[in-house]
């Protein structure tokens, strides 16, 4: 059973990096389309960024939950759980780095998205069926999901004006 969920949390991996990636292009592609904006990074903020890593993580939860959800009953309590983690590590990495170095590399901030999604995969491995599922954290984890799938499209047109939400590029907020 542990062998079949690896191949999940790989094809987890890297589903997230595929679509991450194609996510930094998106809205730029798309003539500047206010539907792109919601899910793909609107500029080069690392709030932007952590949304990359939020809705391919979050499509692939729905996969997860249909093919896996009787498998692991506390599915959603862990993938929130560990999507939160990776999204924790996008700003640590990025800015531990850039605070060591003094300016960004565009590798080493490829390799920080790359670390942050083996991160979600990886916690989610090694939690998922290690204890027994409580409904009410799964209503949790699914709850904590949807806030930050509302968070991601709310705080990409009503930024907070914070370091986070900031685009070191332009000086600007959110898609505006």
């Amino acid at each position: 059973m542990r062998k079949r969920l690896f191949y999940w949390e790989l094809a987890g991996f890297l589903f997230t990096a595929a679509l991450g990636t194609l996510l930094h292009f998106v809205y730029d592609w798309s003539g500047d389309s206010t539907l792109a904006a919601a899910f793909s990074a609107v500029n080069e903020s690392t709030w932007e960024h952590m949304k990359l890593l939020f809705f391919p993580a979050f499509l692939f939860s729905v996969v997860q939950v249909w093919a896996l959800g009787r498998t692991y009953p506390d599915l959603l309590e862990v993938r929130a759980t560990a999507v939160l983690a990776g999204l924790v590590l996008i700003p640590t990495l990025f800015y531990t780095y850039t605070g060591v170095l003094g300016f960004h590399v565009l590798w080493a901030d490829i390799a920080v998205f790359l670390l942050a999604d083996l991160g979600t995969c990886a916690l989610e491995f090694r939690l998922l069926g290690r204890r027994r599922a409580a409904l009410w954290r799964q209503v949790a984890g699914l709850l904590l999901l949807w806030v930050l799938a509302f968070l991601f499209v709310y705080w990409t047109f009503r930024p907070p004006h914070l370091g986070l939400w900031r685009d070191p590029a332009t000086g600007g907020y959110g898609i505006f």
